[in-house]
């Protein structure tokens, strides 16, 4: 899976890992958490409800908002687009802000003083999107539970929940909250977009910061480790760039004997001059014959006869054709040999 057509999850991943590790560089994580007792009631920093929402505080849970935004952030993008996404997101963090500053003025006597820094809210209203518009891929048991493919974003975001009790288990419940507002529609929340001037500005000065959002290009081509051929057995006059280039795509059925049988004497019939010629390559055995300069040891075949032996048998690797075009004393022998081996 890569960032394509998900503009908005990666810059939430970039900026979000940006500005947690420049918080804990620095050393003001103590900026960037919100309490009701004494920050808000008696020093009036209102700017932290903006603020907490920011940068993480620790490591293992950036890391696993990360994993969550990736997950499932790219998916519900690509689901809204890119424009309602943004919108979306600002449009439950404003939510969710307001409800944490109500949760506090509520209940601050029943324990709840404190919401640990980071869009957990955020972070848990995707989620509540993504339970309720992706479909499980598949399902599975582990003693007896029944599982999905989702079930592993559910134990991540489980986690990030119960961090910091009890604010941390509030912010993700006042997530899940914000979304379900948000779904319902009871305020035409689902109508809001961001202004034209501020998505072209984005668009112009945000996006080329955050690099290219296509997938990396695979090829289809691949060349096999057991496709080297060894130098001494190796024409000569051969280059390295006609080394055998083989596919990663599936490969077709292989033929039956008879079939190699006919293919092989279709094409001898068709073009007997191919190769050498069979003709050819016999009068020039019987002449090398009587003249006593048969070669001895290994034959060295020629591109045309291996060209008509790949011909012949596809499904049969280079290395195997050469070795038994040097074995054989002429193309006939070989494709013989090869037939019999078929069989």
């Amino acid at each position: 899976m890569s960032f394509e057509h998900a503009p908005v999850s990666k810059g939430l991943m970039v900026g979000l890992a940006m500005s947690s590790i420049l918080v804990g560089v620095f050393d003001v994580k103590h900026y960037f958490h919100l309490q009701l007792v004494p920050h808000i009631s008696r020093y009036y920093q209102y700017w932290r409800l903006g603020a907490h929402h920011l940068a993480f505080s620790s490591s293992s849970e950036l890391f696993i908002a990360e994993i969550l935004l990736y997950n499932i952030g790219i998916q519900i993008e690509r689901q809204f687009g890119t424009l309602k996404f943004a919108s979306y997101t600002i449009v439950t963090t404003l939510l969710a802000t307001f409800v944490e500053f109500l949760s506090l003025i509520l209940f601050h006597r029943a324990g709840l003083n404190h919401f640990p820094s980071g869009p957990t809210p955020l972070i848990f209203s995707i989620m509540y999107q993504y339970h309720r518009i992706v479909p499980s891929a598949y399902s599975f048991r582990i003693f007896g539970l029944p599982l999905t493919n989702k079930s592993f974003n559910y134990v991540f975001a489980l986690q990030l929940a119960i961090g910091y009790l009890p604010g941390s288990a509030a912010a993700a419940l006042i997530g899940i909250f914000a979304g379900q507002i948000y779904r319902s529609d009871l305020a035409n929340l689902k109508g809001y977009r961001l202004p034209p001037w501020l998505a072209s500005w984005s668009s112009k000065y945000v996006l080329p910061l955050l690099g290219s959002l296509r997938p990396a290009r695979r090829s289809n081509r691949a060349l096999p480790d057991e496709a080297a051929i060894d130098s001494d057995t190796r024409p000569a006059q051969q280059n390295d760039d006609e080394e055998e280039v083989i596919t990663t795509a599936r490969r077709q059925p292989a033929p039956s004997t008879a079939t190699h049988r006919n293919r092989a004497e279709d094409s001898l019939r068709a073009d007997p001059q191919r190769g050498g010629g069979t003709g050819g390559s016999v009068v020039r055995e019987w002449v090398e014959g009587l003249t006593g300069r048969g070669q001895t040891g290994i034959r060295i075949p020629t591109d045309a006869e291996i060209a008509q032996l790949t011909t012949m048998f596809p499904d049969i690797q280079r290395n195997v054709l050469v070795e038994t075009l040097q074995r054989s004393p002429n193309i006939e022998s070989a494709v013989e040999t090869l037939l019999s081996s078929q069989q």
